[in-house]
């Protein structure tokens, strides 16, 4: 015969719960284990000393000084009724503090109170945000036509004569910086131009393309003179060193090769990036050679070891551009999640350079703190290098019949003097802008506001 199941309602059921858990640890009650005094209170020493340990040594210090003061002046009973009764008035009011007195008044801080004659400790203030330079606001000048095809690199003659253009339509032109004529044309790759560099110190003219090769031109006869053969897939990047004579290239291998100048031997491949290498930059003190890859990395090249000293992995998307300071021991790198600036050697983060939010190709930055970041979409942003400060935006105007889409910048540099900047563009116009002569800081003044700029910055 099976036993019927007695039916309980919900709340006599939690109930019955409630009771049993009451009955399991009411005996348990009062039986926590006695505090220790000793623990306890060298816990709350080292909780003190931590929050409040520079408030807490002032007030030991004037502590100590009025014990000093105390044992080396011995008080009579007679001074002390005299003090009282000058510090209070007939009424029986507190009178202000007549330097008569014997005690010194309390001073009330924003640490606590203080004793007069003793240092109180001050206040931490936050940094203040450093007031950006002034710029003339920059403007178009000139817009030269004769490419076929999108114009991808450019590069200045040292003597700030002339400037050399590379495109897509295989041709290397070299035009007048004065009048903007052209004055020669190169022919003998195969594809696309995408690096030019022009040597200080020879007349030499060094180019590469999506066709493999880097060439070395004779600008005295204009003519091909040396091949350096070795890269695997096209060419993007190349610079050539300050002070040695040494050639490094970079490009879709995700390598960067050194190459000597004079014997077209390969020094060193640099190996170690995972995806293309597009930006590369190099400057006479170590590490001499920065390499910035779509792998999201930047890395810091030893030269004579042919080494990796440094990996960056700060940024969250591809580095396409890299360029160095030409005063200051620093360098910027950009990609379209943000610009960034770096301290060499070590490569330590200085700041970050928020707002121009396209893929940013190029930039350049000349001797009197201008950089310049230009965007696949053809704006361009002019940043205060050393502060960060935005201070002019400009959007590219397109050739009449391109369409707006052809509004990207490939490649920028400015001119010696840094007076000028040249621009090459997806329109395969070159734009030549200089600054505004007309402008002053009352015509456009600095709009800098210090609270906003330490929001962005943390």
């Amino acid at each position: 015969m099976t036993d019927e199941v007695t039916k309980h309602s919900v709340h006599t059921l939690v109930f019955r719960s409630l009771k049993r858990s009451h009955d399991m640890f009411l005996a348990n009650q009062g039986l926590l284990p006695p505090i220790d005094e000793k623990a306890e209170k060298l816990l709350k020493g080292v909780k003190a000393r931590d929050s409040y340990g520079q408030v807490m040594s002032a007030v030991e210090k004037a502590q100590a000084m009025k014990q000093q003061e105390a044992q080396s002046r011995p008080e009579t009973p007679h001074d002390t009724e005299m003090a009282e009764s000058a510090a209070l008035g007939s009424d029986g009011a507190v009178l202000p503090y007549n330097p008569g007195t014997m005690a010194p008044p309390t001073t009330y801080g924003a640490q606590g109170p203080t004793a007069a004659g003793t240092t109180a400790v001050a206040p931490r203030r936050p940094p203040a945000a450093p007031r950006p330079k002034w710029h003339a606001p920059w403007k178009l000048f000139r817009v030269i036509s004769g490419h076929l095809g999108w114009v991808r690199c450019v590069a200045v003659e040292p003597g700030n004569e002339w400037f050399a253009t590379g495109a897509a339509d295989r041709v290397i032109k070299i035009w007048d910086l004065a009048t903007g004529k052209l004055k020669v044309s190169l022919t003998g790759h195969v594809s696309t131009v995408r690096g030019l560099e022009v040597s200080p110190r020879h007349p030499y003219l060094f180019s590469c393309g999506e066709d493999r090769q880097v060439k070395c031109w004779d600008l005295e006869y204009n003519k091909v003179i040396r091949h350096y053969h070795g890269h695997l897939s096209a060419v993007y990047s190349l610079a050539l060193h300050p002070t040695i004579d040494v050639l490094v290239t970079a490009g879709r291998d995700a390598t960067a090769r050194v190459w000597d100048v004079r014997t077209k031997a390969n020094v060193h491949t640099l190996t170690g990036h995972t995806d293309t290498v597009a930006a590369l930059a190099c400057q006479p003190a170590e590490p001499q050679i920065i390499t910035g890859s779509h792998d999201s990395t930047i890395r810091l090249w030893d030269l004579a070891a042919g080494k990796s000293m440094c990996t960056l992995t700060n940024h969250k998307k591809s580095v396409r551009a890299i360029v160095i300071h030409p005063t200051q021991y620093t360098f910027a790198s950009a990609s379209p999640d943000n610009i960034k600036q770096w301290k060499c050697p070590e490569g330590k983060f200085i700041q970050n350079l928020s707002g121009h939010n396209a893929i940013v190709n190029c930039m350049a930055v000349n001797p009197e703190g201008v950089l310049v970041s230009g965007g696949d979409n053809g704006t361009m942003y002019f940043w205060d290098w050393r502060t960060g400060y935005n201070f002019q935006r400009l959007q590219a105007l397109v050739q009449p019949g391109s369409m707006d889409s052809e509004a990207g910048i490939f490649s920028m540099t400015f001119d010696q003097s840094g007076s000028r900047l040249i621009t090459t563009e997806a329109d395969k116009t070159i734009k030549i802008y200089k600054e505004d002569d007309t402008a002053s800081e009352e015509t456009h003044p600095i709009n800098w506001r210090p609270e906003i700029l330490k929001r962005r910055k943390f």
